[in-house]
C-alpha cells in the first residue's frame, strides 16, 4: 500500500512509519517545508494548503498530527492551539481525500483518543458509548466530526481512539518512569481510577491490522483497562522497586492545572471492536506490558 502519514515526529509516528516500511509498505511524510524526496508531500494546514493532487495515488492516510496535550500547561491559548491543530488539519485532509480520484478505495486512520468519554468511573466503556461533557471530550467530538467530508465521499475513515500508551522513551510515563525506577513511585490520588492503555508495539500492530481490517468508526485502541495502582505496582514491580508513595491529588490539581482530570479521571474502555476485528495484543495485561517497558528501557 501507498500510506501518507501527519504526525510522524511523535512517539506513535515515530515507531509506525520504521514498522510500515519493513511491512513492505511505501511510506509518503507530510510535512511542513519544502519536501527533500518522493518520500515527502509538502502541506500548511493553518493555511489550508494541500495540493488536491497529492493523495491520488494514495491507498491510506494516518493522521497523527496534533500538539501534545501534556506537554505544556492547559491556557486558554493552549487548549485553542490542542483544539485547532486536530480539527485543521483533520479537515484538511478529509476534504483533499473527498477530492481525490473517486475510482480508488481508501481509508483514513484518523487520530483520536478515549478522552472521548470523559470520567466515567467503574463503567465499562465501548465504542458505543456517548461522547463525555469535558474539554478533552470535546476535543475529540469535532476533531472527529472534522472527517464527515471523507465519509461522505466513501473513504472508510477509522477514528483510532488511543488510551495511555506505554513506552519507556516518551507519552504517559515519561515522567513517571523516572520516578518508579528511584523508588518514589505510588498511586496517583486516590489510585482506583482506571487508566485503558496499551503498549507502543501494540498500538502500532493495532493500526497496521486497522489499515486492511473492514471496520469503520471508532475504535479504542487499548488492551485491558487496570486501575491506576495497579499499573504503578506492576511497573515498580517489573523494576524491583516499592510503590508506596501515593501523590495526592490535590498536589496533582496544584501542578498540572486542567490537565489533571485527565490523570486523575477514570476512564474504563475496552477493545471491543479491535478484538471483534481479529487483532490479538502482545501485551494483553498489564504485568506483560511491565515487563516489555522494562525490558526495552534496558536498550
Amino acid at each position: 500500500m501507498r500510506i501518507v502519514v501527519a504526525g510522524s515526529h511523535g512517539l506513535i509516528g515515530g515507531a509506525l512509519l520504521p514498522a510500515l516500511r519493513d511491512g513492505g509498505h511505501e511510506v509518503v511524510r507530510l510535512v511542513r517545508r519544502a519536501t527533500d524526496g518522493p518520500d515527502e508531500i509538502s502541506w500548511d494546514p493553518d493555511l489550508g494548503q494541500l495540493d488536491a493532487t497529492s493523495l491520488d495515488e494514495v491507498d491510506a492516510v494516518v493522521n497523527l498530527a496534533g500538539v501534545n496535550v501534556g506537554e505544556r500547561p492547559l491556557t486558554r491559548e493552549r487548549k485553542r492551539q490542542v483544539l485547532t491543530s486536530r480539527v485543521r488539519t483533520t479537515a484538511l485532509l478529509s476534504r483533499t481525500l473527498a477530492s481525490a480520484d473517486p475510482s480508488r478505495a481508501r481509508v483514513l486512520l484518523q487520530g483520536s483518543a478515549i478522552g472521548a468519554y470523559g470520567d466515567r468511573g467503574d463503567d465499562v466503556l465501548t465504542e458505543s458509548e456517548p461522547y463525555g461533557d469535558t474539554f478533552f471530550a470535546d476535543v475529540v467530538r469535532r476533531w472527529e466530526a472534522a472527517t464527515a467530508p471523507a465519509q461522505r465521499a466513501g473513504v472508510r475513515v477509522v477514528h483510532l481512539r488511543t488510551g495511555v500508551v506505554l513506552a519507556p522513551q516518551g507519552g504517559a510515563l515519561v515522567r513517571l518512569l523516572p520516578l518508579i525506577k528511584a523508588g518514589l513511585g505510588g498511586p496517583l490520588g486516590s489510585g482506583r481510577q482506571f487508566w485503558s492503555w496499551i503498549t507502543l508495539p501494540d498500538q502500532v500492530r493495532a493500526i497496521e491490522h486497522l489499515l486492511r481490517s473492514p471496520v469503520h468508526g471508532p475504535v479504542n485502541l487499548v488492551a485491558e483497562p487496570t486501575r491506576n495502582a495497579e499499573v504503578v505496582a506492576a511497573l515498580a514491580e517489573a523494576f524491583g522497586r516499592p510503590a508506596r508513595l501515593a501523590v495526592p491529588s490535590v498536589a496533582l490539581r496544584l501542578a498540572l492545572g486542567d490537565f489533571a482530570p485527565e490523570i486523575l479521571g477514570s476512564v474504563r474502555a475496552v477493545p471491543a471492536v479491535l478484538s471483534g476485528a481479529g487483532f490479538r495484543f502482545s501485551h494483553p495485561d498489564i504485568t506483560a506490558a511491565a515487563a516489555w517497558v522494562r525490558a526495552s528501557s534496558a536498550h
